[in-house]
Order: structure tokens, then C-alpha cells, then sequence
């Protein structure tokens, strides 16, 4: 059944959470979260198709089973799996939805972090003495 859930071949998160907070760190984690958001995102708009099939799929078999004159109970059974799917299907979409606004904010937010600290990482990365590190002045 093409809705049943894929498992994933990389264990690890997309983002590793170590307290890294280096500009170039902080950047690569940035980008590869919205990349796992696109890719779940695309993965999950899929899946709202698949459900979607087999809702329509289910009310047809439910036809199908009241035109042969079977007992009223299985058509009434197959019709609420049509109807739990349907509902299966708009959570899913919201899902889906909530997925790709996380990975376009998540976008946003990489584009402005480079924004605001990219000249001075930059500057930084171009010294040969070291330089203090954030907050050594606010003492």
C-alpha cells in the first residue's frame, strides 16, 4: 500500500543540537533543517495525495458492495473507512502546511543571520590574532 510510512536510512538528526553557536555552525545547521523540512514537506504532500486516492478508493468499493446487494453492514463499514480517511487526509494537509511554513521561515531566518553576521564573521575569519569572543565587553 503506497501509504504505509518509509523508513528513514539516516538515524541522526538533520540538525545536531551541540552548542555550537559559530556563525559557519550555526549556518549549516540552518541549512540543513530547512532542507529536512523541504524533503518532509514534499514527502508529506505525497502522502496527502496517497490518503486521498484511498478515501475515494473506499466510498467507490462501498458503492461497489451496496450495488451487489451485500449486507448493509459492509457498506457501512467500508464507508467510514472513506471517512476516516478523508479525515486522515486534511490532517495530514495541515501537517503539510505547518511543515513547509517552518522550512520557509526556517529559509528566512538563515538569510538573516547571514545578513546581520556574515560581514563580521568574515572580518573575524581574516585576522591571525584572536579576536574576544561575543559578550567578553559586557562585563
Amino acid at each position: 500500500m503506497s501509504s504505509d510510512p518509509a523508513l528513514r536510512t539516516g538515524g541522526s538528526a538533520p540538525a545536531v543540537a551541540d552548542g555550537d553557536n559559530r556563525y559557519k555552525a550555526v549556518q549549516a545547521k540552518l541549512d540543513a533543517l530547512g532542507r529536512a523540512l523541504d524533503d518532509a514537506g514534499l514527502g508529506l504532500e505525497e502522502l496527502v495525495r496517497s490518503v486521498r486516492r484511498n478515501a475515494k478508493r473506499a466510498e467507490d468499493v462501498a458503492r461497489d458492495i451496496d450495488n451487489a446487494g451485500l449486507d448493509a453492514k459492509f457498506v457501512e463499514l467500508t464507508s467510514n473507512v472513506a471517512v476516516a480517511l478523508g479525515g486522515a487526509g486534511v490532517q495530514v494537509k495541515k501537517l503539510s502546511d505547518t511543515a513547509q511554513e517552518t522550512a520557509d521561515l526556517t529559509h528566512q531566518t538563515r538569510r538573516t543571520h547571514a545578513g546581520l553576521y556574515g560581514a563580521l564573521d568574515d572580518i573575524r575569519s581574516g585576522r591571525r590574532e584572536k579576536t574576544p569572543r561575543p559578550a567578553f565587553f559586557n562585563r
